[in-house]
């Protein structure tokens, strides 16, 4: 699978180029165009993604995500997982797993599902994100803070730390209301410029 990016970063569209046979996950509704031949799997319930499939000799199909911002296709090379905000991710090959649970996002939110999902395999991610993607690299000793709603993907291995901002306002691990983020180097750690 190579990915290819145009727009950017206002209004970004992937194309996702697949091998004979290769195939992509995604949401239907992502999907602008294809080559002729690509063939489209929808989960017969609920509302997983749809499965496309390239024909023989290959093909390409368009995904825009459904809002404006960047497309950003994040490189796993087997060996380190990333978290990711729930809700970016716009597509995915077979070669990369969502990982559910994931202990280090359990310790994280305390058992409760919250607004991160990680993945962890081979291959390019392509997430979608609201604004211009940047990427923040903390050096080791410095410690950066991030709101639940900027943040986008960070690695493992970078020491994370979720807190309220306000102990005695409301607060929630499903959608990073209230919350901070404490990131401590060294690491990289990606956001975007909207929420």
């Amino acid at each position: 699978m190579q990915v290819q990016t145009r727009h950017t970063p206002a209004f970004g569209v992937a194309r996702i180029v697949l091998a004979q046979g290769e195939a992509v996950q995604a949401d239907a509704d992502t999907m602008i165009a294809s080559s002729f031949g690509v063939t489209e799997s929808r989960p017969s319930r609920g509302a997983a993604p749809s499965v496309f499939t390239a024909p023989t000799g290959g093909g390409w199909l368009d995904l825009a995500p459904k809002h404006p911002g960047d497309v950003y296709p994040l490189e796993f090379d087997g060996s380190v997982g990333w978290s990711v905000a729930v809700g970016a991710m716009l597509a995915r090959p077979a070669t990369l797993r969502r990982d559910h649970p994931w202990p280090a996002l359990q310790a994280l939110f305390g058992g409760d599902i919250g607004f991160l999902e990680h993945f962890s395999g081979s291959g390019q991610l392509v997430l979608a994100c609201r604004g211009a993607v940047d990427a923040l690299t903390i050096e080791a000793g410095e410690v950066v803070t991030v709101r639940p709603g900027y943040l986008v993907a960070y690695p493992d291995g970078i020491q994370v730390r979720l807190r309220a901002l306000d102990p005695s306002g409301p607060q929630s691990v499903r959608t990073g209301e209230g919350l901070a983020v404490d990131f401590a180097g060294p690491g990289t750690v990606l956001v975007q410029g909207r929420k």
